[in-house]
């Protein structure tokens, strides 16, 4: 696949919504609005957040290096790290819930991309086992 067709991929697409939103819940529940500098972390909230914003985004390379990629184990290695980085963005919620945050509907907004993105990653990922490579 080309860098220019990612685009093309609905799982492309709903990572980059994933990444809008937890950027943008993470902005919100941060106590230091200039955290995103990755200077420093001064309460556990700043760092659920940076954590929030540093695995969405990394969800987003991920998949495009296993849409771009020839490689069966670098396709498989990126899948699992998907797996794991969705994991850890409901644990975030999760953490920001128990560490007091009083709007919890923008964590459910948050949860249910979640669930909308897992959706089409196990389609896209069934399409890789699929293939004969």
């Amino acid at each position: 696949m080309e860098r220019n067709s990612l685009n093309s991929l609905v799982v492309y697409r709903k990572s980059l919504a994933l990444r809008d939103m937890s950027e943008a819940v993470a902005t919100y529940f941060s106590h230091n609005r200039e955290k995103l500098s990755w200077r420093k972390i001064d309460s556990f909230r700043d760092d659920i957040t940076a954590s929030l914003l540093n695995d969405a985004s990394l969800i987003t390379k991920e998949v495009e290096q296993a849409a771009l990629s020839n490689s069966y184990s670098v396709r498989m290695r990126s899948l699992t790290f998907i797996n794991i980085m969705t994991r850890n963005i409901l644990a975030y919620c999760n953490g920001l819930e128990r560490d007091g945050v009083k709007e919890k509907e923008y964590l459910n907004l948050l949860r249910r991309e979640i669930k909308i993105f897992r959706t089409s990653f196990k389609k896209w990922r069934k399409s890789f086992h699929n293939r004969n490579d």
